[in-house]
């Protein structure tokens, strides 16, 4: 398995995880934003983790916007849709499944001529 293969896997599992949370959820109250945003921060430790993760959402955005400039990443914008949609569980992995795979081509291009 390639290492690009295993990021894949991995946003997968992100994937999968917190929406085996959500689905029952969404099951007993509908979409009810109001009553989600207000669990999500329903007390000390819940808001400090869900900051957390907003945090870190918004570094990997500003990070990887510079890292694929930096290195050519194509297609780096479905990880920056893919944290606003599904979270950054998904769009880590997705951003380093996509430079990693593209990583032997641009290694071949940056080679030096023998």
């Amino acid at each position: 398995m390639t290492i690009s293969r295993f990021y894949i896997l991995l946003a997968l599992l992100g994937l999968v995880l917190p929406w085996a949370q959500y689905v029952p959820f969404i099951q007993t109250h509908g979409q009810n934003l109001p009553l989600f945003v207000s669990q999500v921060f329903a007390n000390g430790p819940a808001t400090g983790f869900a900051l957390d993760v907003l945090w870190a959402t918004l570094v990997f955005w500003i990070w990887s916007y510079f890292d694929a400039r930096q290195n050519n990443v194509p297609y780096w914008w479905a990880a920056l849709l893919a944290g606003a949609c599904l979270g950054l569980s998904v769009a880590l992995p997705l951003y380093l499944a996509i430079k990693t795979s593209q990583a032997p081509q641009t290694a071949a291009a940056n080679a030096p001529a023998q």
